[in-house]
């Protein structure tokens, strides 16, 4: 089946469990969930709930697989507790809960058909038929999604793919391409496919920063970083993007580090840049708070996790600074601690100390 005919039936598919929706259709609770993005909280069909727009909807097959995009459960209609309507859907649940157990290795079809009980043959078929994907592959990018958390949070890349299972560096980037992009939180498959440029502003125009590098594929910036050297840099652009073709063109991105820049100076206070990043609903709402905070303010984590509605995720709002991709454009290093102390910037908290010492004017 060739990608168009595959993409007109998905989109069949989903305005058909949009109409279920829309009539609130207990019939449908247990064959999927949908999800809004502008709460970032997925629902059962016959939640009796405001219904959102269209174009704010995203549809799953099971719960799990909006937890692992990054939704959050109704508290009010309990989808993950629906029961499922076909069998076949009760086993890709159990199959993704018993691969999420696992925290540092792939398990074998052998092994997920014991834990589940059935047979390997019918695990396979049933999870492929409801997931659109085989258990491998899911088992991939769960494990692939815990090595950029990991990365993301400020651990030594070594201790972060041994951690998540791999044998060597080597096993992540020649699986690259098949495992990214599962799931809006992706980072757009890795860059597969893409062409990316990318350049990097020197020392004597980011005075305090080092170097400042900005990366874009043809329908936006991806990328905002900044770090001591060109080789770090550049590095760091691989890591986000394995599967990309990197090349760099100083002259086709001026304009966008001259953006990036003013915003650095204080003379653009938002940048009118296009982005192409990837992120989860919660993600989303964590940088649309991020770059609400005026200039030369702060707020802890506590305090934004606090306006999201969720006055105990002081800590997802941290992880969700430390995967922001375009620094600078999404000031996550306008985020402290709840002891209004400096932690945890990806770029070091002497830039975040800069950075805040400039807009403040004090730099």
């Amino acid at each position: 089946m060739d990608t168009i005919a595959t993409h007109e039936i998905t989109n069949l598919a989903d305005e058909r469990r949009w109409k279920a929706v829309l009539a609130r259709d207990a019939g449908s609770d247990g064959a999927f969930v949908y999800a809004v993005r502008s709460t970032g909280v997925f629902c059962r069909p016959s939640c009796p709930s405001r219904r959102a727009r269209r174009d704010r909807v995203e549809f799953f097959p099971v719960p799990e697989a909006a937890l692992q995009a990054g939704y959050r459960a109704c508290k009010r209609c309990r989808p993950e507790t629906a029961t499922p309507a076909d069998p076949r859907v009760d086993v890709a649940r159990r199959v993704c809960r018993a691969v999420e157990a696992r925290a540092d290795a792939v398990p074998t079809l052998a092994e997920l058909g014991a834990e589940v009980g059935v047979s390997p043959h019918h695990l396979q078929r049933s999870f492929k038929a409801v997931m659109g994907i085989s258990p491998r592959q899911y088992a991939d990018a769960v494990r692939l999604g815990r090595v950029k958390e990991s990365l993301r949070a400020g651990e030594p890349v070594a201790g972060a793919l041994y951690g998540a299972g791999y044998g060597s560096p080597s096993r992540l980037y020649e699986k690259a391409p098949a495992q990214l992009g599962m799931t809006p939180a992706s980072y757009a498959r890795g860059g597969e496919g893409a062409t990316i440029a990318f350049t990097i502003a020197e020392q004597s125009r980011i005075s305090g920063l080092d170097r400042l590098l900005v990366a874009a594929t043809e329908r936006g910036v991806c990328m905002v970083a900044l770090g001591d050297d060109v080789a770090f840099l550049e590095e760091e652009l691989r890591l986000e993007f394995p599967a990309a073709e990197l090349r760099r063109d100083d002259g086709a991105l001026a304009a966008q580090v001259d953006t990036v820049l003013d915003m650095v100076e204080g003379t653009r206070p938002h940048a009118d840049l296009p982005l192409d990043v990837r992120a989860t609903a919660f993600q989303w709402q964590v940088w649309e708070r991020l770059q609400a905070i005026p200039r030369g303010e702060t707020r802890t984590y506590g305090e934004i996790a606090a306006e999201l509605g969720r006055p105990k995720g002081a800590r997802a709002v941290g992880r969700a600074c430390a995967t922001n991709p375009v620094s600078v454009v999404v000031p996550c290093h306008r985020a402290v601690g709840g002891d209004g102390k400096l932690h945890g910037y990806r770029w070091g908290l002497s830039r975040k100390q800069t950075l805040l010492d400039r807009e403040r004017g004090d730099g």
